[in-house]
């Protein structure tokens, strides 16, 4: 691990309201950062910040509406690193579509977090500093079942990751993509399956916070089940499809 400190940084957590978000909180927040929290929910926000043990603050913000987007990042200010942990998700098969929902996956999941990035990364890049932590999936590696809106999703923040790590790389911005697979949050609870290797939250933010003190780019976690996800991107089509799905 590296020696990057964290300790007197500002960080902006979009998606902090429970689950990953809430517990990646205090984790930062015992290390020294001061966090400002957001999400849709301020009665979760303001609870949370009552909890942390360090500085803190929160801003409501509704990251499928630019406008909401705009006047939360300039009322955040100034920060120092940004991680963005938004999500929501419902399970469905392409044969069973549900237009509503796969929009709004895909507006929330990967489009808000272009919206938030568009308000962040020109600030960072002018001062040639700053930090982008962005939540993807192990799903993103390659698509699933019954999955249509999720895995999709999750696989073009992966990809924007690897993009904004290609052209910022050696510069003073840092980014990085944490790919956990299952956490036991209300997202997964939904599920009507057996999730192998299901995680906490808090021991999904600790994978996190490890990595955000790394210069590593990239971190997939539990490692044992992400050796699955990232085995299946060398299997052919034919094969890959008949194990899969």
């Amino acid at each position: 691990m590296s020696n990057i400190s964290l300790n007197g940084k500002r960080y902006w957590l979009v998606g902090a309201g429970d689950g990953l978000g809430k517990a990646l909180a205090h984790c930062l927040s015992r290390a020294g950062v001061e966090v400002v929290v957001s999400a849709r929910s301020e009665d979760k926000l303001a609870a949370l910040v009552d909890e942390l043990p360090g500085k803190a603050s929160y801003q409501t913000v509704d990251i499928s509406d630019a406008d909401s987007v705009k006047a939360t990042a300039k009322a955040v200010g100034e920060i120092d690193g940004l991680v963005l942990l938004a999500g929501v998700y419902w399970p469905f098969s392409a044969k069973e579509w549900d237009a509503d929902q796969a929009i709004a996956m895909a507006d929330i999941n990967f489009t808000g977090f272009m919206r938030v990035l568009g308000q962040v990364v020109p600030g960072f890049v002018e001062r040639d500093a700053g930090h982008i932590v962005i939540t993807s999936s192990l799903t993103g590696f390659r698509g699933l079942p019954g999955s249509i809106g999720y895995t999709a999703s999750k696989a073009a923040t992966m990809s924007l990751a690897e993009c904004m790590h290609a052209d910022l790389r050696q510069t003073g911005v840092r980014v990085q993509v944490a790919n956990p697979g299952f956490i036991k949050t209300q997202l997964t609870e939904k599920n009507d399956f057996k999730m192998p290797f299901i995680m906490e939250p808090e021991d999904a933010a600790r994978e996190m916070f490890e990595l955000m003190l790394t210069d590593n780019f990239k971190k997939s976690f539990p490692t044992a089940f992400s050796l699955l996800f990232r085995g299946s991107q060398f299997l052919p089509d034919w094969l890959y499809y008949r194990i899969f799905s």
